[in-house]
């Protein structure tokens, strides 16, 4: 079997790009629940892992978010440093960061996944919680994802090495693996606020929409199961945390299996069941009843007036005059199978051979990320 080598020197300008939510994993659930916060420097530890992968795939580019809390600076030092030790072993891609103001809130993610969209980057590697990841799928269109779970409650990215995510991305964009073996369709939540009318609003939910009775928005994450009024589920896994761990122990529902889960709650109902609602929170939350959702079909929320948390924190408040529904979609984004990638690669030997060289000021073919958006 031939090396990878020869097809990577040729695909050395293909660009990934990544959002790193500086600020992920600080939210009130890490004080009630005694959770540990991921500090920045471990953040950066992620990205310089994640940039060796890229590069040892040949990955010549890499677009990240700007931030104002210093992982940018503390990246670049180590950056530095790497080059300057001049390991020839380790091979990285040239870094830009985006061209863009920084708030310090979601509408960076928001910017940022639009203005990779724009440039034309083969996908969009995300480290965040759910919030992050449902920020940059509300914005990133057809451009597929990959996620490193960074977050507090993180149902959506799985728990994955960082350098084994790079390389499955790295083989991705570099055009090695085929979209019908690398990618996969995931679902997702739309919620609509007055459709129709002068002041509708939608928004988006990877994975859980809990109704709370709260009426103020407050600090966002959701952690309190006895304000819970109604649950809607993408899918629920019986192994997961947060509000779909709900769902997860009363009748799991799969992320690859067709269908959600709509849960009616109630302090006084007939069914008590034990979740945890946020890491070293196992709470009592009463259940009154539950259905299947389907594809395509809104469900109605019943609640006269309260709060709609989107994966897990409070976004939108709503009185008696609303009209709110809940709609499953499937097949609304797609993501990169980080495990069905790494298979293929053993399988068709494609990290055998030699690294790729240096990159060279030869011409290359048009890279994978164009060629996808002049399709």
């Amino acid at each position: 079997m031939q090396g990878i080598a020869p097809a990577l020197q040729q695909q050395r300008q293909a660009t990934v790009g990544i959002i790193a939510n500086p600020v992920s994993a600080r939210d009130i659930r890490r004080v009630v629940a005694n959770a540990n916060s991921l500090q920045l420097a471990d953040r950066v530890n992620i990205l310089l892992r994640l940039l060796a992968a890229l590069g040892s795939c040949g990955i010549g580019r890499v677009l990240l978010m700007p931030d104002r809390e210093g992982l940018r600076l503390m990246l670049r030092r180590h950056l530095d440093r790497l080059h300057a030790a001049a390991d020839e072993a380790t091979v990285l891609p040239q870094v830009a960061w985006l061209d863009m103001p920084v708030t310090g809130g979601v509408d960076d993610s928001f910017r940022a996944a639009r203005m990779l969209r724009e440039a034309g980057v083969a996908a969009i590697v995300v480290l965040g919680g759910d919030g992050t990841h449902r920020a940059v799928v509300r914005e990133c269109g057809d451009l597929p994802i990959a996620g490193l779970s960074t977050g507090t409650n993180n149902a959506y990215p799985e728990m994955r090495e960082a350098t084994v995510c790079g390389l499955a991305v790295g083989l991705f964009a570099a055009g090695c693996i085929p979209d019908a073996l690398a990618l996969q369709q995931n679902k997702r939540l739309e919620v609509g606020v007055n459709a129709g009318r002068d002041d509708a609003r939608h928004d988006i939910a990877l994975v859980d929409v809990a109704i709370s009775s709260e009426h103020f928005i407050g600090a966002r994450a959701l952690w309190k199961a006895d304000t819970l009024a109604a649950v809607y589920l993408a899918y629920a896994e019986p192994e997961a945390i947060g509000i779909s761990s709900i769902g997860g122990l009363l009748e799991p529902v799969g992320r690859r299996e067709p269908g959600g889960l709509a849960i009616a709650l109630a302090i006084e109902g007939p069914t008590l069941l034990r979740a945890p609602i946020a890491p070293g929170l196992v709470r009592p939350v009463g259940v009154s009843g539950w259905h299947r959702m389907v594809d395509g079909a809104p469900c109605r929320v019943q609640q006269g007036s309260g709060v709609i948390a989107l994966d897990g924190e409070r976004e939108i408040a709503f009185g008696a005059g609303d009209e709110i529904t809940v709609t499953l979609r499937e097949r609304a984004f797609r993501s990169i199978d980080i495990a069905a990638c790494m298979r293929h690669a053993a399988r068709a030997g494609l990290m055998r051979g030699p690294p790729p060289a240096p990159e060279t000021e030869s011409a290359s073919p048009t890279p994978r990320s164009f060629q996808r958006r002049q399709a």
